[in-house]
């Protein structure tokens, strides 16, 4: 009886899970929190973010010098892609960013090019988290 029960317990379990992979309203209202003005932890690094329309907009606040410009970001659920090009290191990357709750982020370099570059070199495998510190 026990094994029985223990088996019913694994297959409630894991039809829970599959409904938590499901996209949800949840998560579509969690990308709103996006808007607001980021800082990374540990730098006066900061940004300001604007959702319209599913596309995010990035305002420069405090680059700590770094010469940058980019693309609009794609937002899918909690997750934004940015087209980065940083002038001042001579790089173009694509950032990632995952929102992992209303007031925190992940970001992290899937893509720099060249990457000899020694920003390229620094970025691969970390990771930034940025803290919401004003909401719109």
């Amino acid at each position: 009886m026990s094994n029985c029960s223990n088996k019913i317990r694994v297959l409630i379990c894991l039809s829970w899970l599959s409904l938590l992979a499901l996209p949800s309203q949840a998560q579509e209202d969690l990308s709103a929190s996006f808007n607001g003005v980021w800082t990374a932890d540990g730098t006066i690094f900061t940004i300001g973010i604007a959702v319209e329309d599913g596309v995010l907009k990035i305002t420069q606040m405090e680059s700590l010098g770094f010469e940058w410009t980019n693309a609009d970001g794609k937002l899918e659920g909690n997750v934004a892609t940015i087209e980065v090009d940083y002038i001042s290191a001579g790089v173009t990357g694509i950032i990632q960013v995952e929102l992992i709750d209303a007031n925190t982020a992940i970001a992290f370099v899937p893509t720099c090019t060249p990457d000899f570059m020694v920003a390229c070199l620094l970025a691969k495998g970390r990771q930034a988290v940025f803290r919401r510190v004003e909401a719109p």
